[in-house]
This record gives C-alpha cells, structure tokens and sequence, in this order.
C-alpha cells in the first residue's frame, strides 16, 4: 500500500458537510472525504450520472494535515432576480422558481491543508497520473472555488516521509557563507595595486605635555586700614526769588 500526498491551497475554500441546496449552505473546517472522492471522480472523467464507478475508492484512506484554517467569510448570494420567469433559476424539475433565489455560503479564505491519500498501488498510481492531466478541472469544494495551482501529487511516499510535505510557510534556508580559500580568487594581474601602509610613527601623535591646574584667585577684600569712602554733602535746597 503507497500514499499520495496533496496541496490545497487558494484564495477560497468551501466544504458542504450538512447543506445542499438550503438556504444556508455551510463549510466543514477541513476537507470532506465526498468533497476528495468527487475531486478524483472528475480527474479522471466520470461523469455525475455514474454513480456505480464511485465504488472504487471505497478502499481510500484519508489522512488531513491543517497547516492554515483560514478566515471563515460569508457571502450573501444572489441569482436571477430582476428576470423574466423563464430566465430564473431552474428547478431539478425543469421549470424555473420564478424569484431571486438568496443564500448564504460560507468560505474559508487563505486555508491551507495537506492531505494524505493511502490506498492500493494500482489506485494510487492511477489517481497521480489523473491529477497530473485531469479530465475535468479540480477545485475546492464549490466550482467557484479555482485552485490557482493543480494539487501537484507526490505518489509512492512511505509513512516515514509524510511529515514531509510540503508547508503553507516553508523556512528559508540562508545562503551559504563563502570560505577564506574562495574568496581570493582573482589573479594578481586583475587586483588592484596595493595600498601604502603607514607606519605607527607616521600616524600616531605625539603626547602633548599635560596642561597647569589653574591657581586659585584671593578674594577681594578691602585693606584693614583702609577707610570708607566719603559720604557726598547734602545739598541746599533753593529758595524762591
């Protein structure tokens, strides 16, 4: 038994697990086995009305990884309102409903998950050669929802190498350093001239010598014998002629 191993990855993601045609149509948080089983039936060019080939992936083991859920985001639908009768939506009797036929559908924005798919050897190594040129085009849950790269399959994987798989974010490994030996490798003709050293008399300075401590002023006190300067005289004051 051998294992195939899966990317699905986009913009918009919707799993029905309990809704069909009501007015509410909900999604699963992961993808559902009848959603992977239809995405292989359409690879490999097996129409709706074929029911009875459905058995043949009775023996498929799922296994899913979440390596992002996603955002959830609802969208209010809207179709053939405004329209004639006959240009409505139809029914499954094929008449036409006559209104604007409203729902609710819930996506998972930016999920991505990893799936492993185990199962017989003659399975598995058909379903890889169906997603590599699929009949029909895969998509994710609804057919609105486009994957923008086909879930490239990774056939013939042990159960050691399934933690493997490729992430949503993988790690980016950094350049490797280059050694001393490689980095000269230019000829001597090519290098430049090389620069004249300066020898240590040439750049160093020569120690100035330390500068005097500043002598500290006296106060400026008066002599002990001094007097004090005279007062001026009063003056007269002047009386009137």
């Amino acid at each position: 038994m051998s294992a195939l191993i899966l990317r699905l990855a986009g913009p918009l993601q919707s799993w029905g697990e309990r809704s069909a045609f009501a007015p509410v149509r909900d999604t699963a948080p992961f993808p559902t086995r009848s959603a992977l089983t239809g995405m292989f039936a359409a690879a490999e060019g097996i129409s709706r009305d074929d029911s009875g080939a459905l058995h043949r992936y009775r023996p498929l083991r799922f296994t899913i990884r979440i390596d992002r859920p996603g955002v959830p985001l609802i969208d209010y639908h809207t179709a053939g309102g405004g329209r004639p009768t006959s240009r409505t939506a139809a029914t499954s009797g094929g008449s036409n409903k006559g209104a604007a036929v409203i729902t609710r559908r819930h996506y998972l924005a930016d999920a991505v998950f990893v799936v492993a798919v185990s199962g017989p050897d003659p399975t598995i190594d058909r379903l890889a050669r169906a997603l590599r040129r699929p009949c029909w085009a895969p998509y994710l849950g609804r057919r609105s929802c486009c994957t923008p790269t086909p879930p490239t399959p990774r056939p013939n994987c042990s159960p050691a190498s399934r933690s493997a798989a490729p992430t949503s974010r993988p790690t980016p490994t950094p350049p490797p350093s280059p050694s001393p030996s490689s980095t000269n490798t230019r000829p001597p003709t090519d290098s430049p001239a090389p620069r004249p050293t300066l020898s240590a008399s040439t750049t160093s300075r020569s120690a100035s010598p330390p500068r005097p401590a500043p002598t500290a002023r006296a106060p400026c006190t008066a002599p002990p014998n001094s007097s004090p300067p005279p007062s001026p005289a009063p003056s007269t004051p002047c009386s009137p002629d």
